[in-house]
């Protein structure tokens, strides 16, 4: 996740699925962008009207149980948290993403596919410095219950801690510094989840109506649902910090140490709104 350099994807790539929350059947394709062309989502579904929607701070929207982004013009994309994870963790700036649908394909739940298609499509190196921002001062946010912090780091450092009342989640943390090799291997497969309980009132509002068992964990009373179980003791908090670490990656790649409790994609935007809105605790830097 270190390099000196920009990079992008040699070769495009693509992936469908089901979406999580709006539960249409969406394609998605990767392709190569040019130096300094930073991330973007592209909706071929949309003509009338500018479709194309940059990865940066400023256009994250929406933070109801999954992060949406938006132009101008009202164009948005949702659920890029995972696609994101995956991205970071190959240390991609530039590629372009283009999707017909408003939302990202669930896939399994969790980053492990994107991740596969992005490595077979393997990484190109580009010519111009590739650019990180290198927390200089603490930052400390809360929301109700739930904590933020990032502070200064030579790397990122994650580590976080979640608190749910079903028993089959409970109190667990995950800590890591993660590179390529420890997000495939402790973080990508982690699945997003839900308590059975909940389902029916994220339907209610428009949300989860393309959840199943097939895309992501399902507690209820103490019990995992999902016959074939869990892929770790603690995936619960393994997928938080997968989330955390994509809605980071919508500020591009950061050199700093973040801990949350009970934390969620408003919680982590939260941050980024916190540590980018003041200018002396955060710099541009080159390695």
């Amino acid at each position: 996740m270190y390099n000196l350099m920009q990079s992008t994807i040699a070769e495009s790539a693509e992936i469908s699925g089901v979406e999580l929350h709006g539960g249409k059947f969406t394609k998605l394709k990767m392709l190569p962008a040019e130096v300094n062309g930073g991330i973007n989502f592209i909706r071929k579904d949309i003509a009338d009207r500018n479709n194309i929607i940059k990865v940066i701070p400023s256009s994250v929207s929406s933070v109801l149980n999954c992060t949406t982004l938006s132009n101008t013009a009202g164009v948005t994309v949702s659920t890029v948290e995972h696609l994101l994870a995956a991205l970071a963790a190959f240390g991609i700036d530039n590629i372009n993403i283009e999707i017909d649908s408003n939302e990202v394909p669930a896939v399994d739940g969790s980053a492990e596919p994107f991740f596969k298609i992005i490595e077979r499509a393997k990484i190109k190196q580009q010519s111009s410095p590739r650019r990180y921002v290198k927390v200089l001062k603490p930052v400390e946010i809360s929301i109700d219950d739930s904590y933020a912090k990032i502070e200064p780091s030579d790397q990122l450092e994650l580590d976080v801690t979640i608190d749910y009342d079903d028993k089959a989640i409970g109190i667990q943390n995950f800590k890591i510094a993660p590179n390529l090799k420890n997000f495939h291997d402790c973080i990508a497969s982690a699945r997003t989840f839900a308590k059975f309980d909940d389902v029916a009132s994220l339907r209610a509002c428009g949300l989860s109506r393309g959840g199943s068992l097939l895309n992501a964990i399902v507690v209820d009373k103490g019990k995992v649902l999902n016959s074939e179980g869990l892929r770790f003791d603690n995936e619960f908090a393994r997928h938080k910090t997968l989330d955390l670490m994509g809605d980071l990656y919508v500020g591009g790649p950061v050199i700093g140490r973040v801990t949350t409790f009970k934390g969620g994609h408003k919680l982590n935007h939260a941050l980024q709104v916190a540590l980018y809105g003041t200018s002396d605790t955060w710099k541009f830097i080159n390695l």
